[in-house]
């Protein structure tokens, strides 16, 4: 009669036996790969036998998969008490995947002062410093010594996320005075204050709203394993550690590589998308691209008479297409990855397009040398006839690589800056998507050049 009281998961629980002592010593990590091996109801059970610590170190890494769902799984007593001892930026972005409704009802069983940190993380964007943020920090007044500041740190060690840093605040206005590091405060005397430990500058800080590639940058350059998130009174909302920062990066390099491949991208493992959802996450690029391609047969239907005429011309047709292309997203490639560490600025364009032309050029030259040694030899060989005007074809083939190239070095290099003008992604600017572009232009260079160079003869 009481088992009727259980959710499918404490019965499921009830049913099976408690964990025997080698799967409770497993490392966390080992805990998590077996975890996304198994079914919800099957991953939840296993979770409702670990003690509640074990589980928030289970949820607390970022590599348990389907986290969202396997905590609506569990009991709301169990889940609200799990969300409570997460570090606050992960248990922000495992509600993050959950609906309005299912929020509320998670957000409801946690306290009022973890319940505040939480919607203060939730209201920021995605992708920004204040959504990645954890407000779990050590500070302390600015008239604390080293050895109260030490002693601070052994009461709230438990529940911070890191103490590399101390964040010293000015005791009436809160607002940040100096960041001190864990190193200089241990090389401190005991009785001397702690705001003259440290370098005298200016603290590196950012705003809640400032993107997480932003962050990334200034904890690179400055080798910091966190950096403070300010308010507009200089007051420390949060702070941004770096294993925070490499987690999104991931997350997000994950996305734009799959941008890249021409496919909306997805955080999500590639076995746990749903086919429906895979389906809508590539057909429509697919379609995009298809109906762009379909430019390259007007193209042709534009040069009916010149391939009915010599229709020899068509057998590099997959050459010319192939190679601008791949010239193309070579140059998309560098220009992405140059743009997302910050090297360039909108404002470079130009220099970049001074760079490629030559670039281009030159490559296409080395491409147009092997492609007229190849039909040289082929002719000379007895492999293929081209025809008496073989020459000609050779030359044709070798002066529409050398245009083909520089198009499509410059177009794949001005397409991310074009992009990142109007306010889309760079990494928008796929490989297919180049490729497409640059097939229908290079089949105008190609046949434009044979007009110039076969008229009289071939055509």
């Amino acid at each position: 009669m009481q088992d009727n009281l259980l959710t499918p998961v404490e019965a499921s629980a009830a049913a099976s036996p408690v964990p025997d002592r080698a799967f409770q010593d497993l490392h966390v990590a080992d805990i998590v790969e077996r975890l996304n091996e198994q079914d919800l109801e099957t991953a939840a059970s296993v979770l409702v036998r670990l003690p509640v610590e074990r589980a928030v170190e289970v949820f607390d890494r970022p590599e348990l998969a389907r986290a969202g769902e396997l905590i609506l799984e569990l009991p709301e007593e169990l889940a609200g008490r799990i969300l409570k001892g997460m570090s606050a930026d992960r248990a922000t972005d495992i509600l993050h995947q959950l609906d309005g409704h299912d929020h509320a009802k998670l957000l409801a069983r946690v306290d009022p002062e973890t319940l505040k940190s939480l919607q203060l993380l939730l209201a920021y964007p995605e992708g920004t410093a204040g959504s990645i943020m954890t407000t779990e920090f050590v500070s302390v007044p600015a008239t604390y010594t080293v050895a109260q500041t030490l002693e601070h740190i052994r009461e709230v060690e438990r529940t911070r996320e890191t103490v590399y840093a101390i964040h010293v605040l000015d005791p009436a206005t809160r607002t940040l005075v100096k960041v001190v590091t864990l190193r200089q405060l241990i090389a401190g005397e005991p009785q001397q204050p702690i705001v003259e430990l440290g370098p005298n500058r200016e603290p590196i800080t950012v705003k809640g709203d400032t993107h997480r590639e932003e962050v990334a940058r200034l904890i690179s350059i400055h080798d910091l394993l966190a950096v403070p998130v300010l308010n507009a009174r200089r007051q420390v909302l949060g702070i941004v550690t770096v294993d925070d920062v490499i987690d999104a990066i991931v997350a997000e390099s994950t996305e734009d590589v799959q941008k890249f491949g021409g496919v909306e991208g997805t955080v999500e493992p590639y076995l746990q998308i749903g086919f429906a959802n895979m389906i809508r996450k590539r057909a429509g690029w697919l379609c995009a691209l298809f109906i762009g391609e379909m430019l390259t047969a007007s193209a042709m239907q534009h040069f009916e008479d010149e391939l009915a005429k010599a229709v020899v011309l068509t057998l590099f047709i997959p050459l010319i297409m192939s190679s601008g292309g791949n010239s193309g997203s070579q140059a998309t490639s560098l220009l992405i990855r140059a743009l997302a560490l910050g090297q360039l600025r909108l404002r470079d364009w130009w220099r970049v397009a001074v760079r490629e032309i030559p670039t281009g050029a030159t490559l296409g030259a080395i491409l147009g040398v092997i492609g007229m040694i190849r039909i040289a030899a082929w002719q000379k060989l007895g492999i293929f006839d081209y025809g008496p005007h073989w020459r000609m074809i050779a030359l044709t083939v070798g002066a529409g690589l050398v245009g083909i190239v520089t198009f499509g070095s410059l177009a794949g290099s001005m397409l991310p800056f074009a992009l990142k003008r109007l306010g889309f992604d760079p990494a928008s600017a796929s490989a297919p998507f180049v490729a497409t572009l640059v097939d229908v232009t290079g089949l105008v260079i190609y046949f434009s050049v044979a007009l110039l160079l076969l008229r009289g003869t071939l055509l």
